[in-house]
């Protein structure tokens, strides 16, 4: 897994052996159940913070079919981009916070598989906000390794039922 990192952004990326539509299609899933960007355990965490700093601390279901697309609301999200061309998706959180939270995915073919790119970002709001943006960067890391490693571990179990058939 590649990583890197600013004062604003957390991004990681890594090659699945799904092709990018079959990748593509886990990352916007809208089936109804467990999906990645709502039901990660470190989102789970941030929904309980949210619920403790009294923010909205929303759990929104998925919208029950094959893809989001723009203007859905699930988990906390906000899709605010489903481009499904481009294979671009944004979400922004709807949870209290002294800035935006926005969460991006993008596939793209590679080789015989499929890079997927994840990049969280916190644009902050005021001086509370900047403060809160370095007090935050080593959690929004932490974040953005184990939201990752939860995505991989979906694709990865969507290559292998797949591959079993």
């Amino acid at each position: 897994m590649r990583r890197a990192r600013t004062l604003h952004t957390s991004r990681r990326s890594a090659v699945v052996a799904l092709d990018p539509t079959a990748a593509w299609d886990v990352v916007v899933s809208g089936e109804s159940g467990p999906q990645w960007y709502v039901d990660a355990a470190p989102l789970v965490v941030r929904r309980w913070i949210d619920r403790l700093a009294l923010g909205p601390a929303l759990r929104r279901e998925p919208p029950g079919r094959p893809r989001l697309a723009t203007g859905d609301e699930v988990g906390f999200w906000k899709v605010v981009d489903a481009d499904h061309r481009s294979r671009h998706l944004v979400l922004v959180a709807r949870v209290r916070s002294p800035g935006r939270v926005t969460l991006e995915v993008r596939t793209r073919p590679h080789g015989q598989g499929a890079e997927v790119e994840l990049t969280v970002t916190l644009s902050p709001r005021g001086l509370v906000g900047r403060v809160y943006e370095l007090v935050d960067l080593p959690a929004r890391e932490a974040v953005s390794e184990l939201l990752m490693l939860h995505l991989l571990t979906v694709l990865r179990r969507r290559d292998a039922t797949s591959a079993a058939c």
